[in-house]
């Protein structure tokens, strides 16, 4: 059986040693994913990220765990959790200050928004520069994920992301400076 390293190694000419070394580690990583995050979409999508990430990375790879790229990929698992951490509570928090939480959290048979907010977050969105609103249908009305966002977008999902915070922001900014100027 060939060591992770070696396949690593090969797999900077050919794309079959990163399929073995997937195989090898792909339900690992998943279920670390799957306990730390209890989703299993979520899960999917960090694993897919790890495995992207390493392919990116895998040239770069040193071999310090005597042929195992286990400690490596379970590195780059614990990084992409991490960020995803971040950017879920980056993302909550601006909800939150944009008043959707309240607002999703009711059940939508007996609770409907007032108008007045409806018509100021659709004059709100009306201003963003079409990247930014595109980038936040996709991500917030459809719940697509980044790497989801940046392909629509044709761009990187770091980009995309960029896209909805700012995006995310104006909204902020423009919402509550209504509701300063309506007390």
């Amino acid at each position: 059986m060939t060591n992770d390293a070696a396949l690593l190694r090969a797999s900077t000419s050919d794309a079959a040693p990163f399929r073995q070394l997937y195989e090898r580690y792909a339900q690992r990583v998943y279920g670390f994913h799957l306990r730390r995050t209890r989703d299993e979409d979520g899960a999917l999508d960090l694993t897919a990220e790890t495995f992207a990430q390493a392919w990116l990375g895998r040239a770069r790879f040193r071999d310090e765990a005597g042929g195992s790229a286990g400690p490596w990929l379970f590195g780059i698992a614990r990084n992409l959790l991490a960020q995803s951490v971040r950017r879920r509570a980056i993302e909550l928090g601006a909800c939150e200050r944009l008043g959707l939480l309240d607002r999703l959290e009711h059940e939508s048979a007996t609770v409907e928004p007032e108008e007045s907010w409806l018509d100021e977050l659709d004059d709100a969105l009306d201003e963003l520069p079409d990247g930014q609103r595109h980038a936040l249908e996709l991500r917030v009305v459809e719940g697509l994920d980044y790497a989801e966002v940046a392909q629509r977008l044709g761009t990187t999902p770091a980009a995309a992301r960029v896209r909805v915070t700012r995006g995310l922001g104006h909204l902020r900014q423009r919402l509550t400076r209504s509701e300063r100027e309506a007390v």
